[in-house]
């Protein structure tokens, strides 16, 4: 069975003013879109087509040979995974155990905002940002191009999409401010809570 391209969990201008329309056509519609459908391509055929997208990311990663199978099926799953990262009227503070957990490994809060935001404006190129669950604790990290939080065996709680294309037409280059829009005023806290739980 072909993969598909999920369905966003909002409409396309639902993130606005911070992410706008216009950057959900490009970044959805065309870049989620050509990882869905290159991934197609590349497992049509093989025994990898009646994988689940989590079976293949964790086959392939660095397996050379199959370098474009695991590029083009994390960023499928990291992009699926963004848009839940994300909602209207995010942002604020967690709640329940994400909250707890937060206070506990993170520093509080504010500490918290501030190493994601850094792990985000600092990395280098195309890349993401994570809250991830390692070992029973929460962590931030950053990962270069497809690479993801699964691949290296861990759970991943939130992203952010720092890949040019994720905030070029809304924010130009000024990474920055986009990252602070969407830690400030998008971050979905109850798909972290719902992530962390076992």
């Amino acid at each position: 069975m072909a993969f598909e391209l999920p369905p966003l969990p909002y409409p396309k201008n639902a993130l606005e003013p911070h992410i706008s329309e216009r950057t959900m056509d490009f970044h959805y519609g065309r870049h989620h879109q050509a990882y869905v459908t290159n991934l197609n391509n590349l497992v049509k055929g093989s025994p990898m087509e009646s994988q689940s997208l989590e079976d293949i990311i964790k086959a392939t990663y660095k397996d050379t040979s199959k370098t474009g199978v695991f590029n083009n099926a994390a960023q499928v799953w990291n992009h699926t995974f963004f848009w839940n990262s994300m909602k209207p009227n995010g942002g604020g503070s967690p709640s329940g155990q994400v909250a707890q957990a937060i206070d506990r490994d993170c520093g509080g809060l504010d500490k918290f905002k501030e190493l994601f935001k850094a792990a985000a404006v600092g990395q280098f190129g195309s890349g993401w940002a994570w809250l991830i669950a390692d070992s029973g604790k929460l962590r931030i990290t950053a990962t270069p191009n497809a690479v993801d939080p699964l691949a290296e065996g861990q759970t991943a709680l939130l992203t952010c999409d720092v890949w040019e294309h994720a905030y070029y037409l809304d924010y130009r280059n000024q990474r920055e401010r986009y990252v602070q829009a969407v830690v400030e005023k998008r971050l979905n806290w109850a798909f972290a809570e719902e992530n962390l739980k076992p």
